[in-house]
């Protein structure tokens, strides 16, 4: 690694309800567009209590992004208009490209224990925005793991690590997202790509997520990095997880209101206007 990078901004995920009325933690969203570039949104739905998620997120419409619900715990039944549906169990993932408009709901299965799970947006760039809708789905079994004897867990979704390639393939963000386990008094490097947006949200335990940092980063933390080829991230005590996602960022104009981001006001418009006359489906 010849330019490590360094910390932009670290961020604490806040409270906020989604969907039926949903309990959850917001990593980012509308407000980090500009830092985040291609990443729009990062939902973190962790809880013990079905009061919090059994409402769910009933039918609504997606058009311009991909959405990416990775579960940690508990199942979530996913259904939609090309008409797939499922259940996302326990470190299965979706990757669903919504493109030129699809309508879905998630409503989770699991109503007496732990449903942990995230859900990711990546804005589409002006040209692949009405691309035809697709869905992948992936087992928790096909997501390979790569394992180091230093104590370095990396579940690959999407992307690479170590040459360990994931099933996730296709994107248009060539995007990497890992699931990543350090044992305590470890230290791992990963590269990435120059240019790329970089981020990590930490699950459990704690890190110090930069050469520079003098305390370590405790869970439900965003950390946003500035350009360079790889991070460096190392444990004392305390082991921990954490996701890292990376991808190429879109730099184009947002027009963005609920669950549709175009790049234009007008382009939105025809958007809720086609989902309120019955033509959104194309």
């Amino acid at each position: 690694m010849k330019n490590g990078r360094t910390i932009s901004k670290i961020m604490k995920s806040t409270p906020t309800v989604e969907g039926a009325g949903v309990r959850l933690k917001r990593a980012f969203g509308y407000h980090e567009t500009a830092i985040l570039d291609p990443f729009l949104l990062l939902d973190d739905f962790h809880s013990d209590n079905p009061k919090d998620y059994i409402a769910g997120f009933p039918w609504h419409p997606h058009r311009g992004i991909e959405t990416v619900t990775y579960m940690i715990e508990g199942s979530v039944e996913h259904q939609d208009s090309m008409g797939n549906r499922g259940i996302i169990k326990s470190g299965d993932i979706q990757w669903m490209t919504a493109g030129s408009g699809i309508i879905h709901q998630e409503m989770p299965k699991t109503a007496d224990g732990m449903l942990w799970g995230f859900q990711l947006w990546v804005n589409l760039p002006s040209s692949s925005k009405m691309m035809a809708p697709r869905y992948q789905e992936v087992a928790a079994d096909e997501i390979p793991v790569y394992s180091a004897q230093n104590g370095v867990e990396i579940r690959v979704v999407c992307g690479s690590a170590n040459g360990v390639e994931g099933p996730v393939r296709d994107i248009v963000a060539d995007p990497q997202y890992l699931d990543i386990n350090i044992g305590p008094n470890t230290e791992y490097v990963h590269l990435v790509e120059p240019g790329h947006t970089v981020f990590t949200y930490t699950l459990t335990g704690s890190a110090f997520f930069g050469e520079e940092m003098t305390h370590p980063v405790g869970s439900e933390n965003l950390i946003v990095y500035e350009n360079g080829d790889g991070v460096r991230i190392s444990t004392a005590e305390d082991p921990v997880r954490f996701l890292l996602v990376s991808g190429k960022p879109v730099r184009e104009p947002i027009a963005w209101r609920g669950p549709i981001v175009m790049n234009t006001d007008e382009e939105l418009r025809t958007a809720f206007e086609e989902y309120r006359t019955g033509r959104f489906i194309k």
